[in-house]
């Protein structure tokens, strides 16, 4: 049988080709920045991730993400080869080399080269590679308008089967609900748990805000809702604080979404959207809300001022 030798690829298109990657403690350029076929994290899904914002040339809440990461893995019994501030240098090393002011982080770590069964104690090491690039998820018009999203059929992960507060590679759970919402015309779909609470949309925390009786309120699910508590959306339950914002943390249903003042989704990539319908049901009068406004406002004034790495 013969076998045939190829070149390294062109990095993908739209990937600019001068971009380097740190890959297991050297920076290689994307081109030839390999991960093995039978890496575990291919094949399996097996190994954990970080997706973290550079503002102005400084990382957003870079311990605080290194800090997820490394419950992530102990959580699936990984061991990072790196020290935490070892990959912190790493992370800061990978926005250099590609000189990037703002963008976004990618952090992965897999199991590594293993074989084709399941054991993943025959992977003889990690591998670690950081991507520092631009990114956009969102138009910027829906950041002043306000977005539509759908409710997802598809049942965020058992807590008892993977846990939604372990940040895995394997993404085929939020990925098919993905699906759901690209069908549906829209860019988010909201995930409700084994009990029927809303847990989370695909990439996104979500948030709803109602009037409890004495002036408007923020809710967010409770975490044993099953979810990813994000790391933007603990900032921005700070930030709310510091406004004098009344925070709760409720269960909450299909119905409680339908009929929310305003509702809003955070994330490390997302930052703070508005939504504005769901289900084709428009939310409050189908404008971004003042309380959506405020913390978006608050929210920008942190990451443009004054950056924490914490």
């Amino acid at each position: 049988m013969s076998t045939t030798q190829t070149q390294p690829a062109a990095p993908p298109a739209g990937v600019d080709p001068s971009l380097n990657i740190w890959l297991n403690g050297e920076i290689v350029p994307a081109a030839q920045a390999m991960v093995s076929v039978f890496d575990h994290g291919l094949l399996y899904g097996d190994g954990v991730f970080e997706g973290i914002r550079i503002y102005g040339g400084r990382i957003f809440k870079l311990k605080t993400h290194l800090r997820r990461l490394y419950d992530s893995a102990k959580a699936i019994r990984l061991d990072i080869p790196q020290s935490l501030d070892e990959l912190e240098a790493a992370c800061r090393e990978a926005r250099q080399a590609n000189g990037v002011v703002d963008g976004y982080i990618r952090l992965c770590v897999t199991r590594g080269i293993g074989t084709l069964g399941i054991n993943p104690f025959l992977c003889k090491a990690p591998c670690v590679f950081i991507i520092a690039d631009d990114i956009t998820l969102y138009p910027d018009e829906l950041y002043r308008d306000g977005m539509g999203i759908i409710t997802s059929s598809v049942t965020r992960n058992h807590p008892g089967a993977v846990s939604p507060r372990i940040k895995s590679l394997n993404y085929l759970n939020n990925i098919l609900a993905k699906i759901q919402a690209l069908d549906a015309g829209v860019l988010e779909a909201v995930m409700f748990n084994h009990v029927g609470n809303v847990a989370e949309c695909t990439g996104d925390n979500i948030f709803i805000v109602r009037d409890l009786g004495v002036g408007p309120a923020l809710i967010s699910p409770p975490l044993h809702a099953g979810y990813l508590e994000g790391v933007t959306m603990r900032v921005i339950c700070d930030l709310a604080h510091e406004a004098g914002i009344r925070v709760h943390h409720f269960d909450l249903t299909r119905h409680d979404l339908y009929t929310a003042d305003e509702i809003f989704l955070t994330g490390t990539a997302a930052q703070v959207i508005p939504v504005t319908s769901v289900d084709k049901r428009t939310i409050g009068d189908g404008t971004p809300g003042a309380m959506t406004q405020q913390l978006m406002g608050a929210f920008h004034d942190l990451v443009t001022r004054d950056v924490p790495e914490d």
